[in-house]
């Protein structure tokens, strides 16, 4: 399958060696097309030649009917039914659109499969963000060899990206509200199908997307992170609490740990890169929550094209309170009868680990959604160059906000037989926007009271 040319042409298409450019953002022809040809996130308005994407029209820009905020979320594609399920029967057939790592499980499992639903472009987000991308278009640049950003704030920085850089960039600096509070259960699936819930209570701080943010008040801070575990009870009052930088190499993330035995908050500078994530049980990086977070700086980051690919979108049945936490945990996978993948044009990016690096991860895969860049999947190998994990991201609109973020992540271990369920909130309230988080709550001081409560 061959990959669609990128915007400024092949001698654009950046490999191992870097070349920077010495110029910011883009020029006025370029933005002119942001809202006209192009999405205002600079994705293709248009649908492709055989009409399986339709045109962007806006995405969702209301709820459905009787929805109130605080419910989960209503279905506005039920009557939707798939065009038809990929299984490891006629997977030959449709190959040239499936993720490597998809395409293993298929072969792998005998139980997965996919169900392939019409596409709905419901990727939409507030009209300041649209308008932030079209102002920082012009100003946003890589800086620090591309470990860091400068120029832009709340909005996507390249939304008509030039290299991989700039397109993992958007990733890590995408909208996903101001302030969110939620509570999610993770499990990490034996190959039998046990599991040890660990629920979690979540805070966070988006600065980088705060109205009336400015690059000067930004200063290096894009995020603040608060995480609580609430169950079980082996592990119940740890807090985990992250300042995110933009530019990590010149300023690592902070981050704190309370632990309630101790009685103690502690400097925690493992959490990032290769080190095990929070109650993970392994299966998945620092690096690998929301698919790909942190420092960029290890990795040479390639920009191979566009494609035609199935990947997880609108996953509102997966989402729903009609489903247990059984209902969707099974041995080798989540159950599929659940899931919902679609056909989305997505940006590819080759990351691959710098010589004289270090990480368990030789080589990722990314499969970045053009109308709201975000990682949908992620194949990742390890420094054998085989394929060890896949990631997936089966988001939803969250149409109160609105903004594309994932409902659950799955990351699934092909050489263990296991995965590792994050993000489960069917049983849970949902997720609260617009609380009253401030950034004293995301202080050493302010963790260290609230594990003494």
């Amino acid at each position: 399958m061959t990959a669609r040319p990128l915007p400024f042409g092949a001698a654009l298409l950046l490999g191992g060696a870097l070349a920077w450019p010495a110029w910011a953002g883009v020029g006025p022809a370029e933005i002119a097309r942001l809202g006209a040809d192009l999405t205002p996130l600079g994705g293709e308005r248009a649908g492709n030649a055989e009409g399986t994407i339709p045109e962007w029209t806006g995405g969702i820009v209301a709820p459905p009917a009787g929805y109130k905020v605080g419910e989960h979320h209503r279905d506005p594609y039920a009557g939707d039914r798939p065009r038809f399920v990929i299984d490891a029967g006629n997977l030959a057939e449709h190959r040239g659109r499936v993720p490597v790592g998809l395409q293993r499980m298929l072969e792998t499992y005998p139980g997965f499969r996919m169900p392939v639903y019409p596409t709905r472009r419901s990727a939409s987000v507030p009209r300041r963000i649209y308008d932030a991308t079209r102002r920082i278009a012009a100003t946003a640049q890589l800086v620090d060899g591309g470990n860091g950003v400068d120029g832009a704030v709340v909005g996507i920085p390249f939304p008509i990206p030039r290299n991989g850089l700039e397109a993992v960039w958007n990733h890590l600096l995408r909208y996903r509200g101001e302030t969110v509070a939620c509570v999610i259960g993770q499990a990490a699936v034996t190959r039998g199908g046990a599991y040890t819930l660990v629920k979690q209570s979540l805070e966070i701080e988006l600065r980088y997307s705060l109205p009336g943010m400015t690059v000067e008040k930004l200063g290096n801070r894009m995020i603040l992170f608060k995480q609580k575990t609430l169950a079980p009870a082996r592990l119940a009052g740890d807090i985990v609490l992250v300042h995110e930088t933009i530019n990590q190499v010149r300023e690592p993330r902070n981050a704190w740990t309370y632990n309630p035995g101790q009685r103690r908050v502690r400097r925690a500078p493992n959490i990032a890169y290769d080190n095990p994530g929070t109650s993970s049980d392994g299966l998945r990086t620092a690096d690998q929550l929301d698919m790909f977070n942190g420092a960029v700086d290890r990795y040479d980051w390639k920009l191979v094209g566009k494609r035609e690919m199935y990947v997880p979108y609108n996953s509102y049945r997966l989402h729903g309170d009609n489903l247990a936490f059984t209902d969707i945990l099974k041995p080798l996978h989540v159950n599929p009868e659940h899931l919902r993948y679609e056909l989305h044009r997505v940006w590819i990016v080759e990351a691959t680990l710098k010589q004289g690096a270090s990480h368990v991860y030789k080589r990722r895969t990314f499969y970045i959604d053009e109308d709201s860049w975000q990682i949908m999947v992620a194949d990742i190998y390890d420094n054998r160059d085989q394929l060890w994990r896949v990631s997936e991201a089966h988001v939803v609109n969250y149409y109160e906000k609105p903004l594309i973020w994932p409902t659950l992540e799955v990351h699934t271990d092909l050489q263990a037989g296991r995965y590792l369920a994050f993000g489960l909130d069917n049983e849970f309230p949902m997720c609260t926007w617009d609380s009253n988080l401030r950034s004293r709550d995301f202080t050493p001081a302010a963790l260290r009271r609230e594990g003494r409560r």
